[in-house]
């Protein structure tokens, strides 16, 4: 048994933690499935999100029958998983287009979150991750969402910090690398027209993303069915690289439970 705790920093809604974060976090103790050097590849883990999960909290965290659960209370926050499913990358768009793209964000206008650590604009450089993706394109499915990007660079107080980290070039950690393909997926979505919280992320990562080096995360809408919203997102380096990938799926909510704000009609 371990613990894990999500500090304030991390929120996502203001009294819950950041879903992409709180995954990540869950998904760097699943010990089946971590490489020895935490600066190597991981493969794909699927992480569910059962309840929002309680801020500057202990949850205990367990493993059985190849699954991590983290629980408070006796009920289940959220469960980890190795999967064998492909995850399929979004394109890329160069640092130029990515760049421009934020000037368009949404979220500039209206956010139902504005503390968020990914995607929040109340929060402050070196605090937030301010990923704020402007659409550059439409999804490549009709009707399944949009093609979203924004310009990245990992502030030296995002660095990993794992025992097991062993690496000469200060990288994020595995946590704030699963932030930082959380939110955009829900832009790619349709965040602006309904509220949404994340229900399920599956994230692959091949490299963790250098401090201070520019990178790309692209978002792509791929669909709706019901309450739930399929997203994807893809994280690239300055050359170009994949650094890592993730598919999502949101859920409608009712703003009111998640103490998200609403636009004004």
């Amino acid at each position: 048994m371990s613990e894990l705790i999500v500090p304030r920093r991390f929120c996502g809604p203001p009294d819950s933690g950041n879903g992409g974060w709180t995954a990540g976090a869950l998904a760097a103790l699943d010990e089946p499935d971590s490489p020895d050097n935490r600066c190597d590849s991981w493969p794909a883990i699927e992480v569910s999100l059962r309840q929002p999960p309680p801020l500057d909290t202990p949850l205990l965290v367990g493993q059985d029958g190849g699954v991590t659960t983290a629980s408070f209370g006796g009920t289940p926050i959220a469960t980890a998983q190795r999967s064998d499913r492909d995850l399929a990358e979004v394109e890329p768009v160069s640092p130029e287009v990515a760049a421009a793209a934020s000037s368009s964000y949404p979220g500039l206008t209206f956010h139902p979150f504005p503390t968020c650590f990914a995607c929040g604009t109340a929060r402050e450089e070196g605090d937030g991750l301010r990923i704020f993706p402007g659409k550059v394109g439409d999804a490549g499915q009709e009707g399944a969402g949009d093609l979203v990007a924004a310009a990245w660079t990992p502030h030296p107080s995002l660095h990993e910090d794992w025992h097991t980290y062993v690496d000469d070039v200060p990288r994020a950690s595995v946590a704030v690398t699963w932030a930082a393909l959380d939110c955009i997926g829900g832009w790619a979505g349709d965040l602006t027209e309904r509220l949404m919280v994340l229900g399920r992320m599956t994230a692959r990562v091949d490299d963790l993303p250098v401090i201070g080096e520019p990178h790309v995360v692209v978002g792509e809408g791929r669909g709706q069915d019901g309450r739930k919203t399929f997203t994807a997102s893809t994280l690239y380096d300055a050359d170009g690289r994949v650094v890592a990938t993730a598919e999502h799926i949101w859920i409608a909510v009712d703003p009111a439970m998640f103490g998200g704000r609403v636009p004004s009609r």
